[in-house]
């Protein structure tokens, strides 16, 4: 297996990952793959492939089964990414209701490209599969936040109350 000596939990992270461990019958660890990238995503960032490596290591599996989990969703980040991460649903049902429109009006806006960063680090756009409020559509999510019913007036006072957060202490 790679060495991954740089990256490495602290020992109250470490305590955690041993007691989401303990939720499941031995020799089952892999079940704890989505708590424990969430874990690693909080603490590192985003999920390099060395987190990822880390990850294996911890629960004793082969790495290709961590980094089939963490590139099927779309929750986890593969590099690294603003503070604010934009995620625009775009399936079926938010399309219908122009969410191909808002992401074009957010890669206008902000200068950037769906998956790309601003190069103040504050926003980026990401698209991604259904986040289950199809009834409300356009919308995205900002962390744990949904914002629905997106038109391009909304969009601007989001991004401007996102700027005027960011310089808040």
């Amino acid at each position: 297996m790679i060495e991954t000596t740089n990256i490495t939990f602290s020992p109250e992270r470490l305590a955690e990952v041993q007691t989401l461990l303990k939720r499941y019958p031995e020799g089952k660890q892999k079940s704890a793959i989505l708590p424990i990238l969430h874990l690693a995503q909080k603490d590192f960032g985003w999920i390099s492939v060395e987190v990822m490596d880390y990850v294996a290591e911890l629960l004793d599996i082969q790495h290709i089964e961590v980094y089939e989990v963490a590139t099927f969703y779309t929750m986890f980040h593969l590099k690294p990414v603003g503070k604010n991460v934009l995620e625009v649903c775009r399936t079926g049902p938010c399309m219908l209701v122009g969410s191909d429109n808002i992401v074009k009006y957010l890669e206008q806006k902000l200068s950037i490209q769906d998956g790309e960063t601003t190069p103040d680090g504050l926003f980026t756009i990401k698209t991604v599969e259904c986040l289950g409020a199809c009834g409300y559509g356009p919308m995205m999510q900002v962390g744990d936040k949904y914002h629905e019913f997106l038109s391009e007036e909304r969009i601007d006072q989001l991004l401007e109350t996102f700027r005027q957060n960011a310089t808040q202490p």
